[in-house]
């Protein structure tokens, strides 16, 4: 399965605005609500923050991966964000955060989370990637981009 495959533009936000890590990560599940596959919001917010306080997620390179894994979805949840302004988000870098990925499997579906996180990680992780969601104007040219980006590689 592709990022692609998982992103629709009702997931997508380019400049939202967060004060910090933590409305950052609420706003994120709140737009992952729009996918319709959230059946119990209360406990996805948890399974993210609770995966959150293990270690931070912000990954390096400008880049956050809250995830979790929750029974009270119906498939796949997910939602991408560029940030109006950078925030600190705890990174292993120590630079603040201006992407976020949100990622939420099922427990029975582990395998195809890691994969998607991996492959999440693959992308955010090339500079000229990122550059060019920087510049995305509208949710669907940031989505174009994904899909692009994406073609080089095998499926998993």
């Amino acid at each position: 399965m592709k990022v692609s495959d998982i992103l629709t533009d009702k997931i997508i936000e380019i400049n939202l605005s967060a004060t910090d890590k933590n409305d950052a990560i609420n706003k994120m599940i709140e737009l992952a609500n729009n996918s319709g596959n959230i059946t119990n919001l209360d406990a996805v917010r948890k399974c993210v923050f609770e995966r959150e306080k293990l270690v931070s997620t912000g990954v390096g390179k400008g880049f956050a991966i809250p995830h979790g894994k929750s029974d009270e979805i119906k498939d796949i949840v997910a939602a991408f964000a560029i940030l109006k302004d950078p925030i600190d988000f705890d990174s292993i870098d120590g630079e603040e955060v201006r992407f976020i990925f949100l990622l939420v499997g099922k427990d029975s579906m582990l395998n195809l989370h890691i994969k998607l996180l991996s492959r999440i990680s693959r992308l955010m992780n090339k500079d000229e990637f990122r550059d060019k969601l920087l510049k995305s104007e509208s949710k669907e040219a940031a989505l174009k981009l994904f899909v692009e980006e994406e073609q080089s590689y095998l499926d998993i």
